[in-house]
């Protein structure tokens, strides 16, 4: 049992590294900024900027870091900044890119806010493809010109395609498996607000009252 444990596949993660490494760089110069306000600031205009910070960060952390597309056995986990959505292998229809990534499931679409293009004119042309207006780009068979957010929809049509082959049987009872959201998913998406995002939402918020009614 070890044994099989061992050959199955890691869940493979995508994300958009500019956004993530932007919001390390702001979370720690915040956490310095923080620091300073707390040993030499004074007053109620110490306590709003310290409340402006821990806000910042919290939405740094939702809109930046926190979103993600991790391919596992039993599904996408469709991380957004205040949803998660787990789609099961067997509701994956095609996976394409307009302005972002998208799943196509046969009740829905699925769209992912970290893995977007960021080209206009690409976006453009994605549009009218979608459209029906335009034939499949010419780079579609070459790696080396696709852009990256293409290359990620190409790895997850090949996933959909290989765990389809192989699929797992039964609901996901762990949630490390697949995500919190998978938790008893069946063959449809499977959508919710993690608990994560409730405990900042309503830890930043208390902070930010109660600097602006008690100082």
């Amino acid at each position: 049992m070890g044994d099989r444990l061992m050959d199955r596949p890691r869940p493979t993660t995508h994300y958009s590294t500019f956004t993530r490494v932007a919001a390390i760089v702001w979370i720690v110069v915040a956490a310095l900024l923080l620091l300073d306000v707390l040993w030499r600031g004074e007053g109620r205009e110490a306590w709003i900027a310290a409340a402006v910070l821990v806000a910042s960060v919290s939405v740094v952390h939702l809109a930046w870091l926190r979103p993600r597309v991790v391919s596992t056995e039993r599904g996408l986990r469709m991380v957004n900044p205040l949803r998660e959505t787990f789609v099961p292998w067997t509701a994956v229809v095609w996976v394409d890119v307009t302005d972002v990534l998208r799943v196509h499931t046969p009740g829905r679409i699925v769209r992912s806010w970290p893995l977007r293009e960021t080209k206009r004119h690409r976006v453009r042309d994605n549009m009218r493809r979608d459209a029906g207006y335009a034939d499949p780009g010419e780079d579609d068979d070459n790696p080396a010109a696709t852009r990256p957010v293409d290359l990620v929809a190409r790895q997850l049509r090949r996933d959909a395609e290989r765990y389809k082959a192989r699929p797992l049987s039964g609901p996901v009872r762990d949630a490390d498996e697949a995500g919190p959201a998978a938790l008893g998913a069946g063959d449809e998406p499977q959508t919710m607000v993690p608990l994560e995002v409730i405990v900042v939402l309503t830890a930043t918020a208390v902070f930010v009252v109660a600097v602006l009614l008690l100082v």
